[in-house]
């Protein structure tokens, strides 16, 4: 055993000196190597740490939702819907919801209007009060005004006292959103005291029976929407991989130019390497040192590329925030969120890009370089 290693360390010891012997060209092909790993490892990367934020987030949403439907689109839930979903047997803190949205033409930013649901006293708001998103107080520039204006389309005026600017930490949740009282919500929209809700939200006691309550509800309101917490998170997913592929989809061209450059690179030897092989072999080398010493250099240019791409890369998502890529895998909005994501890695997406770039060009290396050793060295030197 000690042996095999010491002969091993021979190897890459000559392997490192003959790669110096040709820094540029090796440095050219890192350079490209570690370009392409970037990239795809940026892609990964950030799918799944939004993918694990998106799931994370919906572990506070309530397990089941119901909309009312109307010519088949979302409206607004009768009042008397709550008492009706109290009645089923298993559900527990029946709640109806109020939220929408509201386009500020000042400047041209949606916000997300709600009225909180009393479950976390710090999010309580009075009439006359509002609570904040990060984002909100920004683009309005009400830090230090202390008063939020909303002009409503048919021109009247609201002015609020702001309560609250939630933090930057929830600013993926929370970055464009307005917390109202009740009753200036329902003033701000010009709905009714009984007009309904916008949803319904509810608990399930016991959370392997969703599907069996979502059912009794399909049952006893036929025009309703249900909406489980499996699905709401089901279509993140799908959504997120969709935007991912997308992107991969189109530097798959990039690992293709990679593919070709890597391969001409690596199948074709130099005048020079024929020589050296045959020198080497001329000294007494066997052809399965000079496979080992070729296996060594292609080795340690794709892991020393692959490494640096995934750091790289694992550096740009997780500390700048991911630059291009950002909006195309989370969407574009005017109010857009700058919250630092959780690092959170795909250790099989990561494994399957190592594969997919490491061994091909490692491969590559060994069927040129076992032709050059099995050759006679008098051949190969002339």
């Amino acid at each position: 055993m000690f042996h095999w290693l010491a002969r091993q360390r021979y190897l890459m010891d000559y392997t490192l000196a003959a790669m110096w012997r040709r820094k540029w060209r090796n440095l050219i092909l890192l350079a490209v190597f570690t370009l392409v790993v970037f990239m795809l490892a940026s892609v990964s990367f950030f799918g799944s740490a939004v993918r694990f934020e998106a799931a994370h987030a919906l572990r506070f949403a309530p397990e089941v939702m119901v909309q009312n439907l109307v010519l088949g689109r979302h409206a607004m839930a009768p009042a008397d819907w709550v008492e009706k979903l109290k009645g089923i047997r298993g559900t527990r803190h029946v709640r109806g919801r109020l939220w929408g949205y509201f386009y500020d033409a000042a400047n041209g930013a949606n916000y997300t209007i709600m009225v909180p649901d009393g479950t976390d006293p710090s999010l309580k708001v009075a009439p006359g009060e509002v609570i904040v998103g990060a984002g909100v107080a920004d683009v309005r520039e009400v830090r230090k005004l202390r008063h939020l204006l909303l002009l409503r389309p048919d021109g009247k005026l609201f002015k609020w006292r702001i309560r609250r600017i939630l933090s930057d930490d929830s600013a993926l949740l929370t970055h464009d959103l307005v917390l109202l009282a009740e009753a200036d919500f329902r003033a701000f929209f010009q709905l009714p005291k009984d007009f309904g809700f916008t949803d319904i939200a509810m608990e399930v006691r016991n959370p392997r029976e969703v599907l069996t309550i979502a059912a009794k509800i399909s049952r006893r309101l036929p025009n309703a929407r249900v909406i489980t917490r499996e699905d709401i998170l089901r279509t993140y997913e799908n959504v997120f991989s969709w935007r991912e592929g997308v992107l991969q989809a189109l530097l798959l061209a990039s690992l293709a130019a990679f593919a070709i450059f890597a391969f001409d690179k690596a199948s074709g030897l130099s005048a020079e390497e024929r020589r050296e092989i045959g020198i080497l072999k001329a000294l007494g080398w066997d052809t399965s040192d000079i496979l080992a010493m070729k296996l060594w250099e292609g080795a340690l240019l794709a892991l020393f590329a692959f490494l640096l791409g995934a750091v790289a890369a694992y550096a740009h998502v997780f500390f700048f925030h991911a630059g291009v890529l950002e909006p195309v895998l989370k969407g574009w909005a005017v109010l857009y969120p700058r919250a630092p994501l959780t690092p959170h890695i795909d250790r099989l997406q990561l494994f399957t890009l190592a594969v997919l770039t490491v061994v091909p060009y490692v491969a590559a290396t060994l069927v040129p370089v076992w032709k050059a050793a099995i050759t006679d060295p008098e051949i190969v030197m002339r």
